[in-house]
This record gives structure tokens, C-alpha cells and sequence, in this order.
């Protein structure tokens, strides 16, 4: 009798439309169930809202599990409601060329501190040369804006473009600046995936060494549509010391090694404490257990950040530690890691690309559909996340015009 393994070994012949993974390697098949000796339950989840998808998936999943006996298969997908309108892919692979490298900087769950390593790193990159800049894709809780003391800042916008903001030598801008201060974004994942292509394309980013990107905490929509939108340099993994973090960040390291992104190396927060009053540093919360994690990744720990009072204060006020007191603790080793992380990025410039996960259907074909895209429309200068219509609007916003194709 096959087990659960074995569904998962032949669901791997099983090839998401448009694209060389399977739903096995996408991490789509949510729950097996065994019912008896020919009937089993799969639960899958997709990004996309076509039929057309959900109809091949289903075909070719109970054509592989009739191959090793299951005749009765019930399957239950989950897909996003179809968006009510709909706009052309973009056939290349990086919609932003004039920024040389790309840092995505994500976490397996939220409150582990990926924001402040954020700005931190790119203002200790700054410090050191490079010409860097932010983007804050975390759309459901775009924090720096706060950190970097933009909090109520206008955005300036130029023709239909937005300008980021320029401060502490980096330029920046995020979504916490595009919409009221305060505003839930109740979002599926077709809406994250145009948000994200737009704060790349619809922002008068400048030439760049270096743009770090903020992500969303997991590993969902955002995560593929970025590496999908542009060649991701490398990326820095952002954790604390408990193993129940440690659990979520595998999550995230295996997210890099599928998209197959470079790991720059995993930054290790709450690493320790640091007591204002007598500087002694205190091993409050476990230390050093990110180091086997990394080398179980093929990649390195390059900071290892403790629990320090003016990191806090920092980043409340808008006055990142790094900038601001640049003798403390945390400072010196935020720049002994942007340090090792400008080292790697300058090793594997030019040398990434994502062509393994761009959709592989004919230009003008959905990747999600063998139906022709309708032509686009003429693009409505005020319409986008610059003009404040589409990007930070409640209603449904286009799903695509590059990245995976779902429409």
C-alpha cells in the first residue's frame, strides 16, 4: 500500500502550468489523507484564480496517482477569487535594471526584528561606500517609515512616478508612505503581487549599488513575485535564538534554496543582552544556535545582535543606532556584518539570475492559461501606487503585469 510518502514522490512529475517546478517543489500540497487502499484526499493551495489551472492541476494529479493505485482521488483546491480586471505580463526577468543588486530580507515570522536589521544593514552599507537603498515591501506592517523618522512625510510625485526619500544616505521609500497612517490592508495574494511589482517599476529609483528589501514575514505570494520581478542577489535571513523561531526560519531558508537565491548569511537577534547600566552582556534568551542552523544551510551567521536598550530607542525616535551611536555594541557589529554581506553580494554580482522560476509559456500567453492576455489598457497617469488609486485602494487591483503570470 503507497503512504504519504509516496503520493509526494509521484505528485512531483506534477508540474505547476507554465513552469518547470512541480506543485511538490512550490510547497502547494497543503494535506494528504489515506483513506483506504484506492482513495486518498489531497488539499493543494494556488496562487492563482484561473480555472484553466485548477482544471490541469486536477487532471494531471489524479493521472499520477491512478500510476500507483489511488482511483478514487478527491481533490479540494484552494485558489484566490478571480480579480475583476486583468493587465499583460511583463515577459523580462528584472523590471528594475538600474539598481545593480538586490538583498531580500525576510523571516520565517514576524517580531524577530527583520525591519530594524533592514535599516541598520543599509545604512552600515552606506557608511561603507555603497550607494543603497530601502524598499519596505512588508505591506501589512510597513515600519520603516518610523525607524527612519518619515513618519508623515508627503511623498513627491514626478510625472506618475513616485520619489523616495532621501535620509541617512540611503534613498527609501515604502508603503507605509503611500497610504493614511493607521489603515488596515486586507489583501489577498493577487493585490500583494501588483503592489510589489509597483513599488519596483512605478518608483524613480536611481542607479543603486545595493536595494534592500523589506519583506513581508514568510513565504508566500510576495517572496515568489519579487524573485520572479527581479534577480535577487542574495538573501538575509532574520531570526532569534529560540528554537520555535528557529523552526519558522527553515521555512524561510528553504524558500531561498527553491527560488534559488543565494543565502548571504542569517542574522541572529535577542543574541544576548546588554544592561545599560553596567554594559554587562547577559545570555537571557539562548545564544549561538543559529550557528548549526547555518551550517546546515551552507551559509553563516554574520551578526549576531543582542538586546541593546538604544536600538529600541532608535527606532522609535528615527534615529537608527548604527547612524546615531555608532560606539555602541550593536552599531559595531551591524557594520562587521553589512561589512561580510557587501563582500558576498560583491562575489555574486552578475553571477544570479531567476530564468529557472520565470513562467516558460509564448509572450502574450498567461502562464496560468492557454488563453491569450487581453492587450492593456492605456495606463491612467494618476491610476498606481504613485497616484494613490490602485496600490492603496481597497478594491481589487490588477493581479499581474509580470512576475508569475496568475490572472
Amino acid at each position: 500500500m503507497a503512504n504519504e510518502i509516496d503520493i509526494k514522490n509521484e505528485l512531483k512529475s506534477v508540474n505547476y502550468p507554465g513552469f518547470e517546478k512541480s506543485i511538490v517543489d512550490f510547497d502547494f500540497i497543503k494535506n494528504i489523507k489515506i483513506v483506504n487502499n484506492s482513495s486518498c484526499i489531497i488539499n493543494i493551495d494556488i496562487p492563482s484564480s484561473s480555472k484553466e489551472v485548477e482544471e490541469e492541476i486536477r487532471t494531471n494529479v489524479i493521472s499520477a496517482l491512478n500510476k500507483i493505485g489511488f482511483k478514487d482521488t478527491i481533490i479540494d483546491i484552494n485558489k484566490p477569487m478571480a480579480p475583476t480586471q486583468k493587465s499583460n505580463s511583463v515577459s523580462g526577468s528584472n523590471i528594475a535594471p538600474q539598481i545593480k543588486n538586490f538583498v531580500m530580507v525576510s523571516s520565517g515570522k514576524g517580531g524577530v526584528g527583520k525591519s530594524t536589521t533592514t535599516v541598520n544593514l543599509a545604512i552600515a552599507a552606506a557608511m561603507q561606500g555603497k550607494k543603497v537603498g530601502i524598499l519596505d515591501a512588508d505591506i501589512y506592517g510597513p515600519n520603516i517609515p518610523r525607524m527612519m523618522g518619515l513618519q508623515g512625510k508627503e511623498v513627491e510625485v514626478v510625472g506618475n512616478k513616485a520619489k523616495p526619500f532621501k535620509i541617512y544616505g540611503v534613498d527609501v521609500m515604502s508603503m507605509g508612505s503611500l497610504m493614511e497612517d493607521g489603515q488596515a490592508l486586507i489583501w489577498r495574494g493577487a493585490m500583494i503581487m501588483k503592489a510589489i511589482q509597483q513599488l519596483l517599476r512605478d518608483i524613480l529609483w536611481e542607479e543603486l549599488d545595493i536595494l534592500f528589501i523589506d519583506m513581508p514575514p514568510g513565504t508566500g505570494d510576495a517572496q515568489l513575485t519579487l524573485a520572479q520581478s527581479v534577480p535577487i542577489t542574495c538573501g538575509i535571513n532574520v531570526t532569534t535564538p529560540q528554537h520555535v523561531a528557529l523552526d519558522d526560519s527553515r521555512r524561510s531558508l528553504d524558500m531561498f534554496k527553491k527560488l534559488n537565491i543565494p543565502l548571504g548569511g542569517i542574522i541572529e537577534n535577542m543574541s544576548g543582552f546588554i544592561c545599560p547600566s553596567c554594559e554587562t552582556e547577559s545570555d537571557i534568551f539562548g545564544k549561538g544556535t543559529c550557528d548549526d542552523l547555518a551550517k546546515e544551510y551552507g551559509t553563516k551567521v554574520i551578526g549576531h545582535l543582542p538586546i541593546e536598550p538604544a536600538i529600541r530607542q532608535g527606532g522609535d525616535a528615527g534615529k537608527p543606532i548604527v547612524y546615531f551611536a555608532p560606539q555602541s555594541v550593536c552599531a559595531k557589529r551591524y557594520m562587521k556584518a553589512a561589512e561580510s554581506l557587501i563582500s558576498f553580494v560583491d562575489e555574486m554580482s552578475d553571477k544570479v539570475e531567476n530564468a529557472s522560476i520565470q513562467p516558460t509559456t509564448a509572450p502574450g500567453v498567461s502562464a496560468c492559461s492557454t488563453a491569450p492576455v487581453p492587450a492593456k489598457p492605456k495606463e491612467d497617469v494618476n491610476a498606481g501606487c504613485c497616484g494613490g488609486s490602485s496600490a492603496t485602494s481597497s478594491e481589487p487591483v490588477p493581479q499581474n503585469s509580470g512576475g508569475c503570470g496568475c490572472n
